[in-house]
């Protein structure tokens, strides 16, 4: 089958879980005879891991928009969603991650183009736009720009069916299908109330339901967000498919006989630092860890909104030299850091997935995981706490840094159930949606 997908991130450009899960399920259903067409806002310069897929870059397509100048496909496509949204300004958090940043710049940049009289059906300006690719101040408008190029691409490349990635992709998807017909499968990794919890951002989650209910069909990356989409979005069960995220069925590195440059136990926390990943009880546990056992060095990898009052609160605690702040790690810096890893805590407030354990797995790294995630409904190798209980979550890190009989039974059992967590198994479930809508 065919398949048209518009997403936001794919490698090497990678700022989150999104980018890894775009590869590995494109890879694998490209090995199902799927022939995949992935748009992107901004290409960047590509190595042979992609040729699995034929990736687009939106600036190579023009504005076209159904006798509707750019300004008016915005302010037409807002006026579908919400009222909520002021189309010249919005002043609340927004990032396909959880950030306090706000965003200020003005929703109508591209509303500087002239209409012009075209009497066909339809008109197509000569209008090239130029999108960041970015989670920038400016985010909302290369949303909607990025939609109303959608409809030209979906103009010229052959597709079945139209596979759009979260909210960021959302608007392009629904004018794809308006222009082409053609159905469409919203793919479901992250949610409003995973990035903000209750105080929700009133313009992505329109958008988001706006989405749901115009898809023929959603896949959630979790029971937990298949739930969430039903009861919070009121969307129809029959919609909504559980789809796990995975791993590739031959990417098991394993340490293979990686020596380390510390001689201290280290306990890694590696992902974006924001409310939505728990940052703090990583500290808190950590303080609880380190007055009973010396010998370990926690790390934290990434970046963040909650970066800086991590870094003053490990100040207050006196933990500057048993805790380390990498930044924004990528590539081979990630598989570095696993490899120099003796174990991998995942203490997120709201997972939908979360395929950082997995990754740490392949490196034979046991980790500890929040209940309130995704990805603890196909671990059993993992031991899972409640995030808020720093008490448990600093004794489960001892248990394993003290016992390695212990590690070793985690590290075993991990590494067989990465066997049955395979994108190719995703791959297949998702071609069975294909074909039940197309």
């Amino acid at each position: 089958m065919k398949v048209l997908m518009y997403g936001w991130e794919f490698p090497p450009h990678i700022s989150g879980g999104l980018g890894v899960a775009c590869h590995g399920l494109t890879k694998a259903l490209s090995s199902h005879q799927h022939q995949i067409s992935f748009v992107l806002p901004k290409l960047k310069p590509m190595n042979g891991e992609s040729s699995h897929v034929q990736l687009i870059d939106v600036g190579r397509f023009p504005v076209y928009t159904s006798n509707l100048s750019p300004k008016e496909f915005v302010v037409r496509q807002i006026e579908r969603i919400s009222k909520n949204i002021d189309i010249h300004a919005i002043s609340s958090p927004l990032s396909p991650y959880l950030t306090e940043e706000q965003y200020q710049e003005e929703l109508l940049r591209l509303a500087r183009l002239e209409s012009s009289e075209v009497p066909n059906a339809f008109r197509e300006t000569s209008h090239n736009i130029s999108l960041t690719g970015e989670y920038g101040p400016n985010l909302m408008s290369e949303v909607v720009r990025y939609a109303s190029v959608a409809g030209s691409i979906a103009m010229r490349v052959e597709h079945d069916v139209i596979h759009v990635h979260d909210w960021l992709t959302m608007l392009a998807g629904v004018e794809a299908k308006r222009i082409s017909g053609k159905p469409l499968v919203i793919h479901a990794h992250a949610l409003e109330f995973d990035r903000s919890g209750d105080n929700i951002n009133q313009a992505v989650y329109d958008i988001e339901r706006f989405g749901f209910h115009q898809a023929d069909a959603i896949i959630a990356v979790s029971h937990m967000t298949r739930n969430v989409i039903i009861q919070r979005y009121g969307v129809s069960p029959e919609k909504v498919h559980v789809v796990h995220n995975a791993v590739a069925k031959d990417a098991y590195p394993g340490k293979n006989g990686y020596q380390k440059a510390s001689k201290e136990k280290v306990v890694l926390f590696l992902g974006r630092i924001t409310f939505q990943k728990g940052p703090d009880y990583f500290v808190e546990a950590a303080a609880k860890v380190l007055a009973r056992n010396s010998n370990v060095r926690f790390v934290m990898a990434g970046s963040g909104d909650m970066a800086p009052k991590m870094i003053e609160r490990i100040a207050e605690l006196r933990l500057g030299r048993k805790f380390h702040f990498t930044g924004f790690l990528k590539g081979a810096e990630v598989e570095q850091m696993y490899k120099e890893s003796d174990l991998y805590v995942m203490p997120s407030v709201s997972e939908p997935f979360g395929i950082s354990p997995l990754e740490a797995m392949r490196y034979d790294v046991p980790v500890i995981i929040s209940k309130t995630s995704g990805v603890a409904e196909v671990l059993d190798s993992a031991l899972k706490v409640d995030f808020w209980d720093t008490d448990e979550l600093a004794d489960k890190i001892l248990a394993v840094l003290d016992h390695e009989p212990l590690r070793r039974e985690l590290i075993d059992r991990g590494s067989q159930e990465l066997k049955k967590i395979q994108w190719e198994n995703a791959a297949e479930h998702i071609g069975q949606i294909y074909q039940a809508i197309a």
